[in-house]
């Protein structure tokens, strides 16, 4: 199957921080690898109803909702790019995580099976120095990939809150040319023992 990486922008700047810094990680992608970019300020989805003990979901046609569930079905590897807002994903990327529930429930789309076995991958850019604080938004991206039974390819993290500050970030531009290599292993839930 030929790669197919889903970038799915989560931040309410255009060309944020954590857009360069993934647009960095992206360059070094070969280039039969496809990519798609999507910004969720341009494709807000509504907010999630759950609904999965009342009513049957149907699959989205239009809009918002229709173009991610297809990309996100269509992609081998789904990057999330979100600034860390209050040490975890952005809103509009947690609306995203939260439409996951829904299409899990989704007749004929078998979300989780055909998403198990692919890569979920990270890239944020915090204002702190202490890499630690992004952990809440680490584990949010690692334990979605587990339960989806998908791999994790971890984030990518880099440093800076103002226009371009991360394009001062030398450690985390040197990160990024390395990012995509390599096979990402098996995401387990931190309970879990190999």
């Amino acid at each position: 199957m030929t790669r197919r990486f889903l970038f799915v922008l989560g931040s309410s700047r255009t060309e944020s921080n954590s857009e360069m810094l993934a647009r960095g990680a992206a360059e070094q992608l070969p280039a039969d690898v496809e990519q798609e970019w999507i910004s969720l300020a341009d494709h807000p989805l509504p907010d999630f109803v759950d609904l999965r003990h009342d009513s049957d979901h149907l699959r989205p046609t239009e809009g918002s909702a229709a173009l991610l569930l297809d990309a996100t079905l269509a992609a081998t590897d789904i990057v999330i790019v979100s600034p860390l807002y209050w040490y975890s994903v952005s809103a509009p990327v947690k609306r995203y995580l939260d439409h996951w529930s829904g299409w899990l429930r989704t007749p004929d789309v078998d979300f989780k099976a055909t998403l198990a076995g692919r890569t979920l991958w990270g890239v944020t850019v915090l204002a702190h120095a202490e890499e630690e604080v992004a952990d809440p938004l680490v584990g949010t991206l690692s334990n979605s990939a587990a339960y989806m039974g998908m791999r994790f390819g971890g984030v990518l993290l880099g440093n800076g809150s103002k226009p371009g500050d991360v394009l001062k970030d030398t450690e985390a531009l040197a990160r990024a040319k390395t990012f995509f290599a390599g096979e990402a292993p098996l995401a387990r839930f931190p309970y879990e023992t190999e």
